[in-house]
């Protein structure tokens, strides 16, 4: 895997959506919370004055909901244990979550639990923006490693929404 950069400016982009910008940023404070170990309501909280609310804040991303931001991050959080079972269980034989890079671990957690938790959001929706977040922060073969692990958390919890190629026919038995 490469290592992990600065997110892209998006220079001759298109302006990233406000729920675009808040997932880009809780990618962040899930990583900060994870490497300094500050509770995630601090993290929240932080970001929101100095990040996101802020007037003079200088996030690049483009303006961030910040409600939004709030339930990712608060949501990440509490259901920790769960998404973190299911990003192992995706995981090909022989890899565990610890092998994987905080970065790439954050964005994976925080695509976990919006496939997991937000069935307002549709999987592929998910399982799309954080293929785009993981472009923001590498430019190797994370991306792709995103979307295979997210599709297969999104095939095994929400198979009627992921369409008729879920289940044995996914997996190559079918």
């Amino acid at each position: 895997m490469s290592k992990p950069q600065k997110p892209n400016d998006g220079a001759g982009k298109l302006e990233p959506t406000k729920r675009h910008s808040a997932r880009i940023a809780a990618v962040q404070a899930t990583y900060q919370i994870d490497a300094t170990g500050m509770t995630a309501e601090r993290v929240r909280a932080e970001f929101v004055k100095h990040r996101i609310s802020s007037s003079d804040a200088q996030s690049g991303y483009g303006e961030a909901d910040p409600d939004f931001f709030s339930e990712l991050v608060r949501g990440v959080s509490e259901a920790r244990v769960r998404v973190d079972e299911a990003v192992e269980a995706a995981l090909t034989k022989g890899w565990t979550a610890d092998r994987i890079d905080r970065v790439l671990h954050a964005i994976l957690r925080c695509g976990t639990f919006e496939i997991l938790c937000r069935r307002d959001i549709p999987p592929k929706v998910a399982i799309n923006e954080y293929v785009d977040v993981a472009r923001a922060f590498f430019d190797g073969d994370e991306p792709g490693f995103v979307n295979g692990v997210l599709d297969t958390i999104a095939r095994k919890n929400r198979a009627a929404e992921m369409g008729k190629n879920s289940g044995a026919a996914f997996a190559g038995t079918g």
